[in-house]
């Protein structure tokens, strides 16, 4: 595995240990087309990698990922048909996720939102710092939430309370968000490394054929209902791309005002 041939990330490895960066902290580690497909390729590398036994995935600078890059949006607006292909790399990184038998423990350093909030919850244990936010707010910008939080929340927090955060895009507290069981860990921020490490280095010295055969067993049932609700809302936020709702959203950002919706 060359970890150097990922665009828009940093690998860096301590023994069994890899961890994968998301790195455009200038831009809040939001994901432009090259980190997305980068996304899309390293877990499943990441399978097939003989020297790693447990990947850590963080964030550069102050926050975990801001989701996607509006740039991005706009592009998407422009041509549809760049967004339907993204659509297909945004499926494979979820499902990469859940194939790849290596436990991946998100570190959230800093705020986890959209697409971010998804990285995070599709690893097999969650440690954030207590000032980190997570929430899917895809509806506040007119996109259904289609790149696995309408997947996902269900299965970790009930349904109830997973339309009620992803009807409304708020975001949680890590501290809220342990409290009913979306995310493993909060803790103070000066902890929070230490924390990740020691628990990676558990899983490292462990019996790494045994650890791996035991997530992909309790994938099973996972992957049975994440997978067709992921073709299901994929599709849909295909189609929100081309609403004129998720066009007043992207204008409304881009022009630093709220967004008027009109239903179409």
């Amino acid at each position: 595995m060359d970890i150097s041939s990922y665009p828009g990330l940093s690998l860096t490895r301590a023994g069994r240990i890899l961890t994968v960066m998301l790195n455009r902290p200038e831009h809040l580690n939001a994901a432009d087309e090259a980190m997305h497909s980068s996304i899309a390729r390293v877990f499943s590398d990441c399978a097939d990698d003989r020297e790693t036994d447990v990947v850590i995935l963080t964030g550069a600078g102050k926050v975990f990922s801001a989701g996607g890059d509006y740039n991005s949006m706009q592009l998407s607006i422009d041509n549809p048909v760049r967004f339907d292909r993204l659509a297909v790399e945004a499926k494979r990184i979820v499902f990469s996720m859940l194939d790849c038998p290596k436990p991946i423990i998100a570190k959230v350093n800093g705020h986890a939102v959209g697409f971010g909030a998804t990285l995070a919850l599709f690893s097999d244990i969650v440690f954030a710092a207590n000032h980190a936010k997570i929430g899917d707010p895809h509806v506040l910008v007119g996109y259904a939430a289609g790149d696995g939080g309408a997947a996902i929340w269900p299965q970790l927090i009930g349904f109830a309370k997973a339309k009620e955060f992803l009807f409304t895009g708020r975001l949680l507290t890590a501290v809220e968000a342990e409290k009913i069981g979306l995310i493993n860990y909060a803790l103070p921020a000066g902890e929070l490394d230490d924390a990740v490490l020691g628990f990676a280095e558990r899983l490292a010295a462990g019996a790494a054929k045994a650890i791996q055969w035991t997530k992909l067993s309790v994938n099973v049932g996972l992957k049975a209902i994440v997978h067709p609700v992921m073709e299901a809302s994929m599709a849909y936020e295909s189609l929100s791309v081309r609403t004129e709702d998720h066009r007043e959203a992207v204008a409304a950002l881009r022009e630093k005002r709220s967004p008027v919706f009109r239903g179409r």
